[in-house]
């Protein structure tokens, strides 16, 4: 800490917790980008939701917690996982820039035992020759969020990784991150799933068309509300009117369903939806069935128009 000369009284600022702690940039459900207002309260009701299900150590592995950030911080995941990491006396290993090659010699060199990762980082660890040249003893978890996860890709990490969990979240720069995710290693085997509500988090699957609350199993779009969903756009009243309903319900634009155990599965975005024909076909579908391919590097699916079908 850098020692303050300046003397006499200081003017100290009065903060409330509806105060704007921080603003992060999203492209929200319309695609132009805008500046999302997240509140004291928003970061503190993250904390304290992970506070809570925190897992108890065993004291006999005597083990410190160091994590290795290879994500932007100015994403709300990278932001997110930088103040959890703080908030739990946790070391950080900071990349300057990712390199795949350096991000495995850092978790050898210092002991990682937890990665926040992009399903594409997992789809290279479980197809990539180079991580056998490396002790990744250390590495007890994967943070998985930012896009759904295929079951073929979990279970091939899982094959060549048995001593590392993955789990998975989901979340929005506007839920000032995870409003879902899975805990603990019987969670963490619903390949495909991002987990359960998190803590002080309400959801309802809402028919796009009608906006009607469908049941379990039926898709439709995510709905949420509660203490960590965004104050709102900056400057942009006409959209925050837009994904804020008039009883703090926001609108994620994601095409979900959860099951009878109230685990919530990503489709895909409304909006990225290919129509063909009479169906409505997620490209994630098609891009997790080319992932399962072992040739098959990584894959990416969009739309193309055709006269011929």
């Amino acid at each position: 800490m850098l020692e303050s000369k300046v003397s006499g009284p200081t003017n100290d600022a009065a903060v409330n917790q509806s105060d704007t702690a921080a603003i992060l940039y999203s492209s929200g459900t319309t695609g132009k980008v805008k500046g999302v207002m997240i509140t004291h309260r928003n970061l503190i009701a993250m904390i304290a939701g992970l506070y809570h299900n925190k897992r108890a150590k065993d004291e006999e592995e005597n083990t410190h917690s160091v994590s290795l950030f290879t994500l932007p911080l100015f994403h709300i995941f990278g932001f997110f996982m930088l103040i959890r990491a703080a908030s739990m006396g946790e070391s950080v290993v900071l990349m300057e820039k990712f390199d795949f090659v350096k991000m495995l010699e850092a978790v050898e060199r210092h002991r990682v035992t937890y990665i926040p990762v992009t399903p594409p980082l997992v789809v290279a660890m479980a197809k990539s020759d180079l991580v056998d040249k490396y002790d990744l003893s250390s590495l007890q978890v994967l943070g998985c969020g930012g896009a759904p996860l295929g079951k073929e890709v979990s279970g091939r990490f899982r094959k060549k990784f048995p001593h590392v969990e993955i789990f998975q979240g989901y979340g929005l720069t506007e839920t000032s991150g995870g409003a879902t995710r899975t805990i603990g290693p019987e969670e963490a085997t619903r390949h495909g799933s991002a987990g359960r509500l998190s803590e002080n988090m309400e959801a309802k699957i809402v028919d796009p068309q009608t906006g009607e609350a469908l049941p379990p199993g039926q898709r439709g779009e995510l709905w949420l509300r509660g203490p960590a969903v965004m104050k709102g756009y900056a400057g942009d009243d006409a959209a925050t009117a837009t994904t804020l309903d008039s009883e703090g319900w926001l609108k994620t634009g994601d095409l979900c369903y959860f099951d009878s155990d109230g685990f919530l599965f990503i489709v895909d975005r409304l909006k990225e939806l290919i129509k063909y024909k009479a169906y409505q076909v997620p490209p994630a579908e098609l891009e997790h069935l080319l992932q399962s391919i072992p040739e098959v590097a990584d894959a990416a699916v969009i739309p193309c128009c055709s006269r011929n079908v």
